[in-house]
């Protein structure tokens, strides 16, 4: 069955577009990304880009461009629980290099990689603007800061519940 939209999502797809003068609908790119990464399993397959693009009338190339820039879509399968770690300077010199190895060694996957139970996905990612609360990582929506070994393992156990 081809990629499509739902009917809301479509509607709330044509919402987003007239917000923006005519000639500029690129600029609702980003979020129709957003909405066509949780409609379609959390990722977005190279059969949901092309849909994407022909939704807004795009190129596909213009559609690959920004999903593979942005660390905030994901380009294949991802876990129910994707921990973000900034590998950025301000989070390295604070320990994140590692807390990405502690997590590693904790779950047992690398960086990109999700645990087959589909639970965990690790990504590194660069700087989500938060470098005062240094290490830090991106759960969805939710900052997790000031990271150590026990916070981890704190996470890791609420993310199991």
């Amino acid at each position: 069955m081809p990629v499509q939209f739902s009917d809301t999502t479509l509607a709330e797809v044509k919402k987003l577009v007239a917000r923006y003068p005519d000639g500029k609908h690129k600029s609702a790119l980003l979020p129709v990304l957003h909405l066509a990464q949780d409609e379609f399993g959390g990722w977005l397959s190279l059969e949901t880009l092309d849909y994407v693009a022909s939704v807004l009338n795009l190129s596909p190339i213009e559609v690959y461009e920004v999903a593979t820039f942005y660390s905030m879509y994901n380009l294949k399968p991802v876990g129910k629980n994707v921990f973000e770690v900034c590998q950025t300077g301000p989070c390295m010199l604070n320990g994140s290099d590692e807390i990405i190895a502690y997590i590693r060694e904790k779950l047992g996957i690398g960086p990109g990689q999700t645990t087959a139970d589909g639970l965990f996905t690790l990504k590194t990612v660069e700087c989500l603007g938060a470098c005062g609360y240094a290490p830090m990582m991106q759960m969805g929506k939710h900052y997790r800061e000031h990271l150590t070994r026990e916070k981890v393992d704190q996470i890791i156990a609420e993310s199991r519940k």
